[in-house]
């Protein structure tokens, strides 16, 4: 929702310079690419202290996680498990945020574990476009159950914001499919444990509510009466 209203946002002040004529004569590939290039700027440095302050007029909250440190054996053991579960090779030549960038890969993964999770895949388009390939996987993976502050913003990943956030949402997911038993791929990281739910009988119940009451002191009439003096006054 935090991300609509932001794109929403950047749309409105991406053409917010023109005319009225001058926005009646642009063509709507034109400005679908003028609003992608403002939404990519989104992060940047120069742009963010301006945003900051529209943000608090607009009352729009942009929140961000502090940035992680990449682990390269992570990533590593990431892409094997992926490449296991999508079963094709991942190719050697592409760094490891490169490969995930478009969100293609990201949503052939929940698509491999969850059919039917993202209906439309854009293989090609402009940043506004792959950048909703990121949007619908993070949409799916949500409803799958990976929780939400462990879900990585759309920038952590396309402009390389924070990539530790990325390989940390992706642990999360493998550790989600454990609780889905129609899943039957590759696993990630160790078991989950397992709900150790205890039923009783209603003999046992009967039973540890009288062992309670006689380590309270009321079973078979117990009572304070052999204590005499409780509760008289001291005469001196």
């Amino acid at each position: 929702m935090k991300t609509n209203k932001r794109i929403n946002f950047l749309k409105l002040f991406a053409l917010s310079h023109l005319t009225d004529v001058q926005k009646s004569h642009l063509s709507y590939a034109v400005r679908k690419d003028i609003e992608s290039r403002e939404i990519t700027r989104l992060y940047n440095k120069q742009f963010r202290r301006w945003l900051k302050l529209k943000r608090r007029r607009a009352g729009i909250t942009l929140s961000i996680r502090p940035k992680g440190t990449k682990n390269k054996e992570q990533e590593k053991e990431m892409l094997e498990w992926i490449g296991n579960v999508l079963g094709e090779p991942i190719p050697e030549s592409v760094s490891y945020e490169d490969y995930l960038k478009d969100g293609v890969v990201l949503c052939n993964l929940i698509n491999k574990i969850a059919p039917g999770s993202v209906k439309k895949i854009q293989t090609k388009g402009s940043n506004f476009q792959l950048m909703e390939n990121i949007q619908r996987f993070q949409a799916a993976i949500k409803k799958y159950g990976v929780p939400e502050e462990e879900i990585f913003q759309t920038a952590d990943l396309f402009e390389r914001r924070n990539i530790a956030q990325v390989t940390l949402c992706l642990y999360a997911l493998a550790r989600i499919t454990q609780k889905h038993p129609e899943y039957t791929g590759p696993a990630l990281g160790p078991k989950m444990a397992d709900a150790n739910k205890r039923e009783f009988t209603e003999d046992q119940l009967r039973a540890s509510e009288g062992h309670l009451n006689l380590q309270m002191g009321f079973n078979k009439g117990a009572s304070q009466s052999g204590l005499g003096s409780f509760g008289n006054s001291r005469h001196m």
